[in-house]
Parts: C-alpha cells; sequence; structure tokens
C-alpha cells in the first residue's frame, strides 16, 4: 500500500495544538495509508505545550509523530499579532529543513494562521489544505472582509470604536463591529490578517473544526464561495479526557477532581480563561468578589498577565494571596478552590460542574457544548469577541457577561472594569438548573455526538470525503 505522509503545521499555542494532534489521530484511524508528522512551534518562554505535546503522544495513534521546530525566543514585533506573524514567518526555514529527510509528502495541512508555511509546500512541489480549529463562522468573516477590501473598496478600520453594526452574510444578525476581531480594525495588523486570509483560497481544501448542525448558517455561505471545498469535521476535542497531569502536578489534578466529587450535581461555577486569559488586579478582585457574594460553589483557574506586547507567557502565581482580596481564600475556603493551570477538559465533564464562565475560545466552546455545559461569556482577544456574539445572540447557546470586553494587553486593547455586580448577576443567570439556555446546550450536545457517529455523522462523513480527496 503507498504511504500518504502529510505534514500539519499549528500555529503556537493552547489553543491550536491539541485540535491540531487530535485531527491528526483520526485522520491516521481512519486511512491505514495515512501517516502524519506535525511540526510543533512554541511561543517564546512557553514550556507547557512542550509538557502537554509530551503528555498526548502516547494517546495519538501510532502513525502520528510529534518533531519540535527550533525555538525563536528573539522574535518579536509592535504588538502581540505582529509578534506572532513575525515568529510564524522565521520557522518557514525550520519546516523546510524538517520536511527535507521526510520520503512520501503528500500535502501540508497548516493552520488558518499559518499559511505562509504554503510557500514551503509550494517550493518543493505539494499541495496544501488549511486547517481551521475555530468557528466556520470566523472564516465566513475573514473571507467577507477579504472581499470588502479586494472588490468594494471598504476599510473597516475607519470604523474603529464605533457603535455600528454590520451586515455580515456568515450571520443572520448584523455584527457589532465590538465583536469584529481587533487585527481586522487596527491598520498595523489588518493587512497581515486579509494577506494570511487571501491565501485560503490556493489551498486544496479547508477542514474546519465545527459540524455542520451547529453552523449552517455560515457554512451555507461558504459552500456558496468559490473556494477549495470545505469540510466540517467536528467537533474536535479530547474525548477521552485531557491529558495535562503532565503540566500541573499530578497532586494538584487529583485534588481538583476529589473535590469536584464531594459536590452536589450542577453546583460548582467553572472560572477559566484559557492558557493566557487573566486579568489585572483590580479585575481579579471584582470576580472574587463576585463569586464570593453569588454563593455558589466554585473553582476559579486564575493566571498571571501575559507580557506586554507579545503572547510571552509567565508561570503561574506562587501564591494568590497579593492578587486576591485580604481574607478570601479563607472565607471560602469550604465553597471554592484557586488553582493556576487546571485539566479543563476533565472539569467540564464532571457532573458536579453547572456553568462555565469562559473567554469563549473555540475549543473551551466546543468542550463545553461537548459536556452539555452552559456559558457565561467574556471574551478577551483574538475572535473571542466574535464567538461570543455567535454563541449568545446567533444561537442562543451563552449568556452574556460583557461581549464587547477586550483584555489590556491586545493590541488596540480598551481599558474596561467589569463590576462584581455585573458579574455575579449573570453567574446567578448562568446556574439556573431550568434555564433554556442550559436546555439548549443540552440539545447542542447530543447533537455534536452524532455528527461523529461512524457511518451516518454529518461530520464522520466530512472526514470520510476529504480522505477520499487527498488520496485522489
Amino acid at each position: 500500500m503507498n504511504t500518504v505522509e502529510l505534514v500539519f503545521v499549528p500555529a503556537p499555542g493552547m489553543g491550536h495544538l491539541p485540535p491540531t494532534l487530535e485531527m491528526a489521530s483520526r485522520l491516521a484511524a481512519r486511512e491505514p495509508s495515512i501517516s502524519v508528522n506535525v511540526l510543533v512551534m512554541r511561543l517564546p518562554s512557553d514550556t507547557k505545550i512542550d509538557l502537554y505535546a509530551q503528555s498526548l503522544a502516547s494517546t495519538l495513534h501510532p502513525r502520528v509523530k510529534i518533531s519540535y521546530l527550533p525555538r525563536h525566543d528573539d522574535v518579536v514585533g509592535n504588538n502581540a499579532f505582529e509578534s506572532l506573524f513575525n515568529l510564524i514567518e522565521s520557522h518557514k526555514p525550520d519546516v523546510a529543513n524538517a520536511v527535507q529527510d521526510l520520503k512520501h509528502v503528500s500535502a501540508f495541512v497548516v493552520d488558518i494562521t499559518c499559511t505562509a508555511m504554503m510557500d514551503v509546500a509550494t517550493s518543493i512541489g505539494v499541495p496544501s489544505c488549511v486547517f481551521s480549529p475555530s468557528s466556520a463562522s470566523l472564516l465566513g468573516f475573514i473571507c467577507y472582509m477579504v472581499e470588502l477590501r479586494d472588490r468594494h473598496g471598504v476599510d473597516v478600520t475607519n470604523y474603529g470604536d464605533s457603535d455600528d453594526k454590520l451586515d455580515f452574510p456568515a450571520f443572520l444578525n448584523p455584527l457589532p463591529v465590538t465583536a469584529v476581531p481587533q487585527v481586522f480594525l487596527t491598520r498595523e495588523t489588518t493587512d497581515m490578517g486579509l494577506e494570511t486570509s487571501r491565501k485560503c483560497r490556493d489551498a486544496k481544501g479547508l477542514l474546519i473544526n465545527t459540524f455542520w448542525e451547529l453552523e449552517r448558517i455560515p457554512l451555507k455561505y461558504l459552500s456558496d464561495l468559490k473556494l477549495p471545498p470545505v469540510y466540517p469535521v467536528g467537533p474536535i476535542v479530547r474525548l477521552n479526557g485531557a491529558t495535562s497531569s503532565t503540566v500541573s502536578s499530578n497532586s494538584s489534578n487529583t485534588e481538583i477532581l476529589e473535590w469536584l466529587d464531594n459536590q452536589p450535581r450542577l453546583s460548582v461555577v467553572f472560572v477559566c480563561f484559557g492558557s493566557i486569559g487573566s486579568f489585572g488586579e483590580d479585575q481579579v478582585k471584582e470576580i472574587a468578589a463576585a463569586l464570593e457574594s453569588a454563593g455558589y460553589r466554585f473553582l476559579w483557574s486564575l493566571k498571571p498577565l501575559p507580557h506586554e506586547a507579545s503572547f510571552r507567557v509567565r508561570d503561574d502565581y506562587a501564591t494568590f494571596e497579593g492578587i486576591l482580596p485580604e481574607g478570601f481564600l479563607g472565607r471560602t475556603a469550604e465553597v471554592g478552590r484557586v488553582m493556576g493551570w487546571v485539566p479543563q477538559a476533565e472539569i467540564l465533564s464532571h457532573p458536579s460542574v453547572g456553568g462555565f464562565v469562559s473567554h469563549c475560545g473555540w475549543n473551551s466552546i466546543l468542550e463545553s457544548i461537548w459536556s452539555g455545559v452552559p456559558i457565561a461569556a467574556w471574551p478577551l482577544f483574538a475572535e473571542q469577541q466574535l464567538n461570543a456574539f455567535h454563541m449568545v445572540a446567533e444561537l442562543g447557546l451563552a449568556t452574556e457577561i460583557k461581549m464587547d470586553y477586550w483584555a489590556d494587553f491586545e493590541v488596540g486593547g480598551r481599558r474596561m472594569l467589569i463590576p462584581a455586580n455585573e458579574i455575579e448577576k449573570a453567574i446567578r443567570e448562568l446556574m439556573k438548573e431550568d434555564s433554556e439556555q442550559r436546555k439548549k446546550v443540552k440539545e447542542m450536545s447530543e447533537i455534536g455526538k452524532e455528527a461523529l457517529k461512524e457511518g451516518v455523522g454529518s461530520s464522520y462523513l466530512s472526514l470520510g470525503q476529504f480522505i477520499h480527496d487527498i488520496l485522489q
């Protein structure tokens, strides 16, 4: 049997590597002739991504290999996104060197933020596909942004901080400018974002981590465009549970899960803003006050702010005493836990967890839907505001804390402080056991699982079509 060797190039960061590895593993498991090499870039100073990848390695299909590209910790830019784009560009020679020894490279599968790597594939004479670990609504938005600029001469950066709403064909409702990813509203970064997006049209296929039943409108819009074939293949989540025990200590993970085991069903509100989502001391104190006043049991993953103008991450807090209100840990010791890194997928799947205060990263949204846990949306940066709008306004699967919030360290970010009473109100709404939102999330959870059902599920069939096409 001829071997089809795929080279996957995920973007650096925890929002991109896990779904890429799971996607690679599913492909290898479905088709005996496919093997996958995943080339991993790392964010500056980020050691967690190495540990996480190592912890996942033993759970992947045997024909999936992980290789680490050299670190480029000295690459910088004027802001976080420019730093990221520069980092990806700097790795093109490393990717070229890494594939020299591979004998049967048939195609590249590059992250949607790594379309610059398509140049490397072209240089060795192989085609590229694009994998979006985010939503179809984001891809539909990006495609329309390119059309606005290239065909109609519309410069969306002129809208800036306005309160206008724009009609986008990938959405049922007008999209507030405040939900537009900041990279497309800032002149320093919008050209980089659009150029990355234009290259998607040169791909042989677009894989998206979503399922038809969740995003019918944006997927229909994408199918109407003159694009490469679109394959919705999600939800791509770690179905066998998170394996992050090497990232945080085994004892910490055990303590968290044992504590959850002793809490009543649907009684715990889980507060987590992703691998780098974080706040300054003033906002942390407002969250603490809201949790204490609301009175629900809680599990709070609290992380330090990253370095300015980059995605350089910091280690977890050594102690929370200085950042939290005085006496908070003592007063809430019986009902709450404050931790650094936590195994999010395991926590969301625990029966005691009744609600999720989230930054609305797409992985977190899919994990929450998979576990049937409703979300209170508090986006911070990147495409998270768009995701929050999609979940709250389009689908009714989330409640809102503040959809137009922007983190301080974001390029063009606005300084905001959400008071404790607003946070508390949203938490109380989130934790209602008989809410319409909870019912909708439970229903979508079952639909998402059906989408992966062997032989009949929409995403199962879509992945089969992709395999057929790539073998051709």
